[in-house]
């Protein structure tokens, strides 16, 4: 099992901004958690990545329980394990497409040209390693995230709003490249998303409220 989340619960002085939320997420899972503005999802999504803490619950991954590490030991985690991608690309603007993607691998120690290359081609952007961000559109700076979230194949891959910016034709192009990366790598991945449509390709669709997560099934698969 990839992921598991016991009783979670996050508050901010007396105010819960959500509480009870329970979750097993597999290998190779897609989960969709989707919930009304303010309900608490990025903030949900942050506690998973061990970005943000939480006031109870428990949080493991792989056996490793994120409460019991400090914060170089969950930064270390993260770069070994995680993959995040956001809505707001947050690629550096000053390095080219290809080392953008490249950064998860120097961090680590392990420089890879060819593995880069490879992302970039498998993202539809082979041939674009030498241009900056600035040169690029918004479905393109987001391959580049989905592409720098996964080349160092992480066991999770986790995605806040990764379409929220982009037409529906590039988001349906976007939803393609993460879905077909992520089942390649084998990773969990976790999206949060206000979009019906991007949640309709989970494998289970969650819905966040002040009570936990309340699992619905997911709408039937395009079979055109």
């Amino acid at each position: 099992m990839s992921l598991q989340i016991e009783n979670l619960t996050k508050r901010y002085g007396n105010t819960a901004v959500f509480s009870h939320v329970n979750l097993t997420v597999a290998a190779g899972e897609f989960v969709a958690i989707v919930g009304e503005s303010g309900v608490g999802k990025s903030s949900l999504l942050n506690c998973m990545a061990g970005l943000d803490d939480w006031s109870a619950g428990r949080i493991v991954h792989d056996g490793v329980d994120l409460h019991a590490l400090d914060d170089t030991q969950r930064a270390h985690w993260r770069r070994e394990k995680l993959g995040f991608v956001f809505q707001a690309f947050h690629v550096l603007p000053h390095l080219d497409v290809a080392q953008n993607v490249a950064l998860p691998l120097l961090l680590l120690g392990r420089p890879d040209p060819a593995r880069v290359s490879a992302m970039l081609e498998a993202v539809g952007l082979g041939g674009l390693g030498e241009r900056l961000p600035a040169q690029l559109s918004g479905g393109q700076l987001q391959r580049v995230a989905i592409a720098r979230a996964l080349v160092h194949r992480p066991r999770l891959l986790l995605a806040d709003e990764p379409t929220g910016n982009l037409d529906p034709s590039t988001a349906a192009q976007v939803m393609d490249v993460l879905q077909r990366q992520a089942r390649e790598s084998g990773a969990a991945l976790i999206l949060v998303t206000h979009s019906e449509t991007a949640a309709a390709r989970a494998n289970r669709v969650l819905h966040l409220t002040a009570q936990g997560l309340q699992e619905a099934p997911a709408a039937p698969a395009n079979s055109a």
